[in-house]
């Protein structure tokens, strides 16, 4: 049941990304585009985001536990490191050079365009390369 649950709202993210123009690179970057042909329709789709991520925090959160799972899985950690601020960089830098984030391109790759394959495929490498240098960085500080 929880896996039909995830596909169901994964499909209702994608539709609601399609609708809202974020799949479309160029309506993101004249979002970004202050100073130039700025479009300032995503901020609706952002406040609306955030107000439904607002709200529904504060009501899902007070229940003893979700409804298909043992516990909540939420971030404990309210730290910054240069990991985190290099990522975000990284993403900010990347959404505004490409037009597409994450779950927008996945979304995107529906229109069957190869602009969103080849992000996902650049996206997906750095995620190995990624994670290939975490495991050869913690490989050498457990040998030390």
């Amino acid at each position: 049941m929880k896996h039909l649950l995830a596909l169901t709202a994964g499909f209702s993210m994608g539709v609601g990304l399609s609708l809202s123009g974020m799949i479309n690179p160029a309506k993101v970057i004249n979002f970004l585009d202050f100073a130039g042909s700025w479009d300032s329709t995503l901020i609706a789709v952002m406040g609306s985001a955030l107000a439904t991520t607002f709200l529904g925090y504060r009501f899902i959160l007070n229940r003893e536990k979700p409804l298909f799972d043992e516990r909540f899985h939420v971030p404990t950690r309210n730290d910054l490191d240069g990991s985190l601020i290099f990522g975000a960089v990284l993403f900010g830098t990347g959404w505004g050079i490409a037009g597409f984030c994450p779950g927008p391109a996945i979304a995107a790759l529906t229109t069957l365009n190869p602009e969103p394959f080849v992000f996902v495929a650049a996206m997906a490498s750095g995620m190995i390369v990624t994670r290939a240098l975490s495991t050869a960085t913690q490989h050498r500080k457990s040998l030390q």
